[in-house]
This record gives structure tokens, sequence and C-alpha cells, in this order.
């Protein structure tokens, strides 16, 4: 078989997004997304969108980690499914789109900058010395001093497989506060099993994290600082939990290209 894919990038955050409307793509299987994403033998990603039709939006997207598996809400891959359909005529500027937590709305900003809405978060809750929120995908929240510091292969590897958090695991941030509105940002992201440039529903939970517990002092935009690029996430605070959330920053095209299977 073969696939025809183009490759978007969103702050380092990578994939491979495939055109799926004429459900050709439908019969790949677990193994065959694995190949894909690997970066030696494949094309290589972070994880693999198909991009399909619904009734009910301009589009559907389905996510798959690169371990193969069908995935929780990616947001910097929402962002570039959004980007992608813009290139191929799907959308305008505006988008409104079908995710495995229920529907977004999107608008392209500039040419390859994408804000979308994300789903409210009801509420945080303070696990040890650290917070977890679900924004999309569940996420586990930590204020550290210096982050580079950090082990994240290991540190992250240990609490995504903590007894806590099984079966499902748990994707991992640890945080670096540079001011109010400025935070360091790295990332463990199940699935991938390693750290990635960045992470869109980490840098949310992130910003709603610090935010919960006063380190942004009442600012209600704050910027995200990743390996790969910097991500902004702007929200309003209601009793214990957020509404209005927005995740902006870059969803970029890098290549288009066939592959056989």
């Amino acid at each position: 078989m073969q696939i025809k894919f183009d490759k978007y990038q969103g702050a380092g955050n990578d994939f491979i997004i495939i055109d799926n409307r004429n459900k050709k793509y439908s019969i790949l299987k677990k193994e065959q997304f694995k190949f894909l994403c690997n970066r030696y033998t494949g094309i290589g990603a972070d994880g693999i969108i198909l991009v399909q039709e619904t009734q009910d939006a301009d589009f559907e997207m389905l996510y798959f980690n690169s371990d193969g598996n069908l995935s929780s809400l990616c947001g910097n891959g929402g962002r570039c499914s959004v980007a992608f359909a813009k290139k191929n005529n799907l959308i305008d500027t505006v988008a409104k789109f079908k995710a495995i937590d229920g529907f977004h709305e999107a608008k392209l900003v500039s040419d390859d900058e994408v804000r979308l809405h994300m789903q409210d978060v009801i509420s945080i809750t303070k696990h040890k010395d650290s917070f977890l929120v679900n924004t999309g995908s569940p996420h586990y929240v930590k204020l550290f001093g210096d982050i580079s510091s950090i082990n994240i292969k290991k540190e992250g590897a240990d609490i995504r497989y903590s007894d806590f958090f099984m079966p499902n695991g748990i994707n991992v941030n640890f945080i670096e506060k540079r001011n109010n509105s400025h935070f360091l940002i790295r990332t463990y992201e199940r699935g991938v099993e390693a750290e990635t440039l960045s992470c869109g529903t980490g840098a949310v939970a992130a910003a709603l994290v610090m935010n919960h517990i006063g380190e942004t002092e009442g600012i209600t935009q704050v910027q995200l600082e990743a390996l790969g690029g910097n991500l902004k996430v702007s929200f309003d605070k209601i009793n214990t939990g957020y509404q209005n959330i927005y995740l902006e920053g870059p969803a970029t095209f890098v290549y288009s290209g066939t592959i056989n299977l």
C-alpha cells in the first residue's frame, strides 16, 4: 500500500498527517502506525493523525501515539490538523473539528499560527507535591527549580509507570518559573515514552496549575517555553475550574511525501 502524507510540527511536536476522507487508510493497524512513526526505519514522528469526514464538523481527527495506539487529545496535533485542513481547502480561517474528547473550534491567526479552543477544566487535584489535571489528556504537573537538571527519561517514566497511575499512565510535566507570565516546561509523554520537544495539552495543564497555586498572580495569559518553541495559553478562572481556555502556537508544514507499506 502506498500512503501519501504531510509532515507538520507544532513547536517541535511533529506529526504525520494523512488525508483519510475516503477511508482508504482505516485498515491500518497498530504495528503499521508504530512503523511509520519510527525515526530510524519509518518516516519518524511523535504521532499520526488521520483527518476524515464527519457530519457534525469540518473534519474529524483521530490521533495515534508513536506506540501505535489510539490516544487521547493532542493539542499540538489538533492545531496542526487545522493547518492541514486549510492547506487542503477544508476550511478557510475558522474551523470546527471533532476529536476524541468532543468538538473544538480553532482559528488560523496567521499562515502558520493556530489558536485552539480547549475543553473546560472542572477541577485540579493536589497529589503529594504535584498536581493532576485533565486537559483532554491526563497530566501530572510539578513546579521545579532548575528543570535542565532533570533526567526526564528516568524521572518521567518512574511517575508515568507508578502504581498510582496504572493501568493507563499519565503525562509528566516539570515546570520552572521565570516570571508570573513566563514558564519553562519539559514533558515526558506516555505513548511516545520519551521527552517530546513540546506538548500542547501539557502546556495548558501547566498554565492552569501555575494559576491555581498562585504563581501567575492573577495573570490569565501565560507563555510556556518548551524545548521546541513557545506556546501561549489563555483562560478564565471560574470557581475551582477554568473555561475559555485557548492554546496558541506554531503549526508548520514541513514536507509532503509517500511511503510504501
